[in-house]
């Protein structure tokens, strides 16, 4: 199994932002349920808030899915926003960045892919 947590920073609401890409993905039928998300906190509640949201997403990808199929889901939901978000993607301690330079360039997405999915293969958690 492989993890991806995908931070969104720039929307306004991030929160909302991540609550939608959750349902993108969960409702992407090319991915077939190959993929468990759910949204997470990356560290305690800011002072003088209730807590109870969440800033990150993370994705469990199982079975034969590639992170490929996964990351061309993030792009196709970044680019059905009206202001597409800058979207970090994690795995173990790799990050990329898919902004709108990224996102436009097919050679940068293959290496962001190729990147990612070296992790799975060198049998890192």
């Amino acid at each position: 199994m492989l993890e991806i947590a995908v931070h969104i920073a720039g929307t306004g609401d991030d929160e909302a932002a991540l609550r939608s890409l959750l349902g993108w993905v969960h409702a992407d039928e090319t991915l077939a349920g190959a993929v468990r998300g759910r949204g997470t906190a990356e560290g305690p509640p800011a002072p003088g808030s209730m807590g109870g949201g969440f800033d990150l997403v993370q994705f469990a990808v199982s079975g034969g899915l590639s992170v490929g199929a996964l990351v061309v889901s993030v792009l196709q939901w970044r680019a059905s926003l009206r202001r597409p978000a800058a979207v970090t993607l994690r795995r173990g301690g790799v990050e990329v960045l898919l902004d709108d330079r990224t996102a436009a360039d097919p050679e940068a997405v293959r290496k962001i892919v190729e990147i990612l999915e070296a992790r799975v293969d060198d049998g890192a958690r």
